[in-house]
């Protein structure tokens, strides 16, 4: 963010804040009022969002013509999450982020349930909390979408982490970036790990008696601060990746 704001750009979080100029929609995609409000506005845009989010949203106009209640797993903080309910009747809709906050829904008073996950999110890690769910309504379904970049860069993560011969893991992304911190959560499993936003935040403390490090980054993490943290890497002396 920090580097787009170098070249002028200015992020707002509200229609509101817009005047003129060229809106950019993010990855994560926004209400779809806020298409409305631009075009009304006759504002340009640029719709950056992924693919796997608009798919969302249609699986959800899709669930709600059927009679479903929605269920979003996820952050209800996150910006991909307030796209999905912002313009919702929240009657029409549960955002669960724990297994705890599932078991006091009373869900057998909706009479079909469809559960859809938030796209960055480690499925595997909220099984039990749709499981609460699906013993409490026999009639829930489940969306699969969790984006497939998504799961492949966990499962590469996994396998690297449990590499016998990685001795420490850096995760390179933004440390608000859900994305990122789900692939720290994962390698922090399996060996000692740090999330790093660049070579700076590099300790070299950490690499004390390691010999192999393994690297891995968020899904929006550049090239080059990639191959910034592994040229740093590289000049540290007790230290091969």
């Amino acid at each position: 963010m920090d580097e787009m704001a170098g070249l002028g750009v200015r992020t707002v979080h509200s229609m509101g804040e817009v005047k003129d100029g060229v809106v950019v929609f993010s990855a994560h995609g926004v209400p779809p009022s806020f298409h409305a409000d631009a075009r009304k506005r006759g504002l340009e845009v640029l719709d950056t969002t992924c693919k796997f989010v608009y798919d969302i949203h249609h699986e959800s106009q899709r669930a709600l013509s059927d009679g479903a209640h929605l269920v979003f797993i996820g952050d209800p903080n996150h910006r991909e999450v307030i796209g999905y309910t912002n313009d919702l009747d929240p009657s029409t809709y549960h955002i669960i982020h724990t297994v705890e906050e599932a078991r006091v829904v009373e869900w057998s008073r909706y009479s079909k349930i469809k559960v859809v996950y938030q796209t960055t999110l480690n499925a595997e890690e909220y099984e039990d909390v749709v499981q609460v769910i699906e013993a409490a309504h026999p009639d829930t379904s489940r969306a699969d979408t969790i984006c497939y970049a998504t799961k492949e860069n966990q499962e590469a993560a996994r396998e690297l982490a449990t590499d016998p011969d990685v001795q420490l893991v850096l995760v390179i992304g933004g440390k608000h970036s859900a994305n990122t911190r789900h692939l720290h959560d994962i390698c922090a499993r399996c060996k000692p790990s740090h999330l790093v936003q660049g070579a700076e935040d590099i300790d070299p403390a950490w690499l004390s008696g390691v010999t192999c490090v393994g690297i891995t980054a968020g899904a929006s993490t550049p090239d080059y601060v990639i191959d910034e943290v592994e040229s740093r890497l590289n000049a540290l002396a007790s230290t091969a990746v």
